[in-house]
């Protein structure tokens, strides 16, 4: 999942930024609203985790912005400004959802995990593929009944991998969809988190490597004999 943080409180948004990737989360911060503009313009984020007294450029405009664009991100409106006025106003400009600080850090992650399950593109609720099953929302992962013991960042491999099943993933993608905006495309970061992730899930090994075209999950023939990935929504 890849998540904007915008919010010019400059120790906020860093730790907001911070508790997200303890999540799993890609999270890319801007400061203000000139910033956050042309980042949403660059990149296809999820979530936009959006206050609303930004310098440079309004929240109100951004999400203005946001919500017309071609491909929009969900925003959560984080602000001060938490009056019922406000906060119909707040999704009146195109807010999908609307938090009033003080908050409380777990609800805004659960907040932000239910806005990008709601995206036209979402996952389903749990992924299913080679006796592999993937719960985003409780972060639970098995193969064959088996329980996956997963760093953030494989999971989130896992889950990437999953939800594109049968097609595979560059580890360009890999790196957009799973890594932020800090992320050295140069690094063998993903290659390295794929060989760790194929040694917790066991043999036979279900991950794939395709030349030219990245990594596949169960492209080459799931454990049950059939071909191809399957996800089911429960």
């Amino acid at each position: 999942m890849r998540v904007l943080v915008v919010e010019d409180v400059r120790r906020l948004a860093d730790d907001i930024g911070e508790g997200l990737r303890d999540q799993g989360m890609a999270v890319d911060i801007a400061y203000d609203g000139l910033t956050a503009s042309e980042k949403c313009a660059s990149t296809d984020y999820d979530v936009v985790v959006l206050d609303r007294d930004l310098p440079g450029l309004h929240g109100d405009v951004l999400c203005r912005q946001i919500a017309e664009s071609a491909n929009p991100a969900l925003v959560l409106m984080l602000t001060a400004a938490g009056s019922p006025g406000e906060r119909v106003q707040g999704l009146r400009l195109g807010a999908d959802d609307y938090l009033p600080k003080p908050f409380h850090f777990p609800e805004l992650v659960l907040r932000v995990q239910a806005l990008a399950r709601r995206r036209p593109a979402a996952r389903p609720r749990v992924l299913r593929a080679a006796g592999i099953e993937l719960d985003p929302t409780l972060r639970t992962a098995t193969r064959l009944g088996r329980p996956l013991r997963l760093s953030p960042k494989e999971f989130e491999v896992l889950a990437a991998l999953l939800a594109a099943a049968p097609a595979p993933m560059s580890a360009e993608h890999l790196l957009e969809k799973v890594w932020d905006e800090n992320a050295d495309p140069f690094t063998r970061t993903v290659s390295v988190t794929v060989g760790r992730l194929r040694r917790k899930l066991g043999a036979p090994d279900v991950v794939v490597t395709i030349a030219g075209a990245g990594y596949g999950i169960g492209v080459s023939g799931d454990e049950d004999g059939s071909s191809g990935a399957v996800l089911r929504e429960l």
